[in-house]
């Protein structure tokens, strides 16, 4: 499912208009996009956590050329699925 997909059944299951339907999911996605950005979780209960985790620098390889590069730290958003989820996907 992409985009445009996910505004077409929130459009047809909530009775929005298409219009209306993609204004809800960039405001839900923007709104966890902030909370993310500002080292917030994002707890949907049933459903999962958005989270930021940091990630140590590391040793990779570059898989042209095999040479070893120095793999600057950072972070990284990470998903976690609810009890809810898991058990729907069972």
């Amino acid at each position: 499912m992409n985009n445009a997909d996910l505004i077409d059944r929130v459009a047809k299951t909530s009775g929005f208009t298409k219009k209306n339907a993609e204004k809800a999911v960039a405001c839900v996605l923007d709104s966890i996009f902030e909370a993310l950005k500002q080292n917030e979780s994002v707890q949907l209960v049933g459903f999962g956590k958005f989270d930021i985790r940091e990630r140590e620098s590391r040793i990779g390889r570059n898989s042209k050329t095999g040479m070893e590069i120095q793999l600057p730290a950072g972070k990284v958003p990470v998903f976690t699925a609810g009890k809810e989820l898991k058990k729907a996907l069972n």
